[in-house]
């Protein structure tokens, strides 16, 4: 007798799109090393310009660079600047998604690595500066307050997402903020994760990150909302997936097991496959050990059809320039790493590469190592079609996040 094996699973019927959308992004504000407008930024980083400067420390550092917002200047405390950075970017974010702050169904959700605190002898509380900022933009509800390592700004955003998808919520401004100080800055350079040279996210010479600082936030709400009100949209989030690896309070897992399954959940809360992704913006931090496990990642998801398993990760080793994956770009050497608010930060890229059909160029570049299995933009931006896009986020501790957005018709 021959038992018959499962019948092959339904193609699964494509996302919401466009206004039948359940979230969608009604607004955007950023703060970074290149400037706060929304324009402005895009623009100095099709340029490929950087913010990455040199930072006078009173400390022994292996790099002195970092990028540093210009507005609160770095003279202020690091909790005040803190506190500044979130409540007017924060303030950006629900202008431009044309609400008032006091409207009381906005929640804020927010987040941050370790945010002032490393530097800041009484901390009252680790969630007091997301009740000061909202309480200061004038919100009529007090914050929820994320705290997942560098993953922190997606998780928020992720959070925001699922309170609207279940119907607890129709309107959120969700993201990160994170200030330079100088606890991070020996902290990184005491684990040797700042790099002595440039940060080069994927270059086959890579030896490190460099740090920043910055925020950014969205404005996320209920597409019956957005219709209500006549909204417009920078996009919809149409996926969210999270995993943890648990492999170390620092290093990520080598396999990519934890990356692969972050990806794949945002994928199938999609209704997409891998085929379906136009672009990607990766972690990119420019040190060895995330580069690597992103390389690994995307050639099992892009490239060898392993992406929903949980194998080796070994990947196929090739050095193949794909001509039919997503486009992959990266903003770390432009913006430096900006820990909590940096998954945040590269939401809103994401969003605005869509928007155009473009990506910029990695910024210090010169090399692709050879086992990266996509294409990625070297000296000038490039263009690529499609509407999906992902962003994809590596947090210390296995904070794994990712985002699928889709672009407007």
């Amino acid at each position: 007798m021959v038992t018959p094996g499962p019948r092959p699973r339904p193609a699964p019927a494509p996302a919401p799109a466009g206004e039948d959308a359940d979230v969608w992004v009604t607004g955007m504000g950023w703060t970074t090393a290149l400037g706060s407008g929304l324009d402005e930024v895009w623009n100095a980083l099709l340029d490929g310009r950087t913010g990455v400067d040199a930072v006078p420390s009173e400390h022994r550092l292996r790099n002195s660079a970092a990028a540093v917002v210009h507005d609160p200047p770095l003279s202020v405390p690091p909790a005040e600047r803190q506190h500044l950075l979130t409540r007017d970017t924060l303030a950006a974010a629900v202008r431009d998604a044309g609400l008032d702050p006091t409207d009381a169904r906005l929640l804020p959700v927010l987040g941050t690595s370790y945010g002032p605190h490393l530097d800041t002898v009484d901390v009252p509380a680790l969630d007091r500066w997301a009740t000061d900022a909202a309480r200061a933009l004038g919100t009529a509800r007090a914050p929820l307050a994320v705290t997942t390592a560098c993953s922190s700004g997606s998780d928020s955003i992720l959070v925001g997402a699922e309170l609207i998808r279940s119907g607890a919520e129709d309107l959120c401004v969700c993201g990160g903020a994170d200030v330079l100080t100088p606890a991070k800055r020996l902290g990184h350079s005491a684990l040797g994760t700042m790099s002595p040279t440039a940060l080069r996210a994927f270059d086959a010479d890579n030896d490190g990150t460099i740090l920043g600082e910055g925020a950014a936030f969205l404005v996320l709400e209920s597409g019956r909302s957005a219709r209500a009100r006549g909204a417009r949209a920078h996009g919809f989030l149409v996926g969210t997936g999270s995993a943890n690896d648990a492999e170390s309070p620092a290093a990520p897992d080598a396999s990519g097991d934890s990356v692969v399954r972050a990806v794949s959940k945002a994928l199938r809360g999609a209704a997409r496959g891998p085929a379906d992704v136009s672009v990607v913006n990766a972690h990119g931090s420019g040190t060895p050990a995330n580069d690597t496990v992103e390389s690994v990642s995307y050639t099992r998801l892009f490239r060898t059809g392993t992406g929903t398993g949980t194998g080796t990760g070994k990947g196929t080793g090739r050095g193949c320039r794909a001509s039919d994956g997503p486009t992959v770009f990266a903003t770390k050497g432009a913006f430096g790493h900006t820990l909590g608010a940096t998954g945040a930060i590269e939401a809103v890229t994401v969003l605005l590469a869509l928007r155009d059909g473009t990506v910029p160029p990695v910024h210090g570049l010169r090399t692709l190592r050879p086992d990266f299995p996509l294409p990625v933009p070297k000296s000038r931006p490039a263009a690529f079609t499609g509407r999906l896009g992902l962003s994809v986020t590596l947090g210390f501790g296995g904070f794994n996040t990712c985002l699928a957005f889709e672009g407007t018709p």
